[in-house]
């Protein structure tokens, strides 16, 4: 999952300096701020710089023809956005919005993590997925603005916030796709009760209910249906459990507290029950330990 020899576990971090040199006409795209470009004999260098803690495997190094757009935010944030020009025209006006993404996801999460922000957009229709590289997730071709959602849901939630284990992915896959759900919420879309319901709805032979959330088994299944839309639908029990006030809170505090490192299940569901004061053991066990379609929602 690395370019580069590391110590491939999202437990891992450190910060890094990439250094990128490309033939002139080429953009060389990575993680982080540009410290600058320098273009000589025909090759241009790019200097990057993330100087907060990542997982090796976040790391990108994108090269291409692409259109920049470059920019600061009124609140220092430094934007920088490469596209393939083949998906400008889609591409626009969903990044248009990740400012605005971003302050609506810092609002509900807790200050955004990093010092820049933006997205490489690429065209490359054999991959079939986005990345959340850090601090500039990359995405195949133009994305949507329910997936711009996710992906910059992760820059909390599997970026700043890693694991310590892969088997817990559903706190990173859970927690973005919960974003897509109250997004949709708070912007005139369905509730994420409605959606939840609309889930529960799935037959008990759907893949949906195949294994726990919190419990793949192999590493095959980590980006399965069951971690991504399970995982979110534990966290609206959770909500329902504990309240909109408290529920909240849990995510702010579980983001601010593992800012920049990682954590596990385990301590995710003792700070639930410290901040609610509640045994949410049974919860818990039903929406993310066992397989299987719960018998009630």
């Amino acid at each position: 999952m690395t370019w580069f020899p590391a110590n491939n576990h999202p437990s891992d971090k450190a910060s890094y300096d990439i250094t990128i040199t490309v033939p002139k006409g080429r953009t060389a795209v990575s993680n982080g701020v540009l410290l600058g470009q320098r273009t000589a004999h025909g090759r241009t260098t790019f200097r990057w710089r993330q100087s907060e803690p990542m997982a090796a495997y976040l790391a990108t190094a994108t090269v291409g023809t692409f259109k920049v757009e470059r920019y600061t935010t009124p609140d220092g944030l430094k934007v920088y956005n490469a596209v393939d020009p083949r998906e400008a025209t889609a591409a626009t006006p969903v990044l248009k919005k990740l400012p605005s993404v971003l302050a609506w996801e810092s609002g509900v999460f807790g200050p955004y993590p990093y010092k820049a922000a933006g997205a490489v957009v690429d065209r490359a229709p054999n991959v079939g997925y986005a990345l959340e590289t850090q601090t500039r997730p990359v995405y195949d071709s133009a994305p949507d603005l329910s997936t711009l959602v996710h992906e910059s849901a992760h820059q909390w939630f599997g970026d700043s916030v890693t694991l310590t284990r892969w088997r817990d992915i559903w706190l990173n896959e859970g927690f973005a796709t919960y974003a897509e759900w109250l997004y949709a919420e708070q912007h005139g879309g369905r509730t994420a009760q409605q959606i939840f319901d609309a889930l529960y709805a799935s037959p008990a032979g759907d893949d949906l209910w195949a294994f726990p959330p919190a419990d793949p088994g192999s590493g095959a299944h980590i980006f399965e249906t069951p971690v991504y839309a399970r995982g979110a639908m534990a966290l609206q029990k959770l909500r329902t459990a504990v309240g909109d006030k408290t529920f909240f809170r849990v995510l702010r505090t579980w983001a601010t507290d593992h800012r920049g490192g990682h954590g596990t299940t385990a301590e995710f569901t003792r700070l639930a029950e410290r901040l609610s004061g509640k045994d949410l053991d049974q919860l818990f066990h039903t929406w993310i330990g066992t397989a299987g379609k719960p018998s009630s929602p």
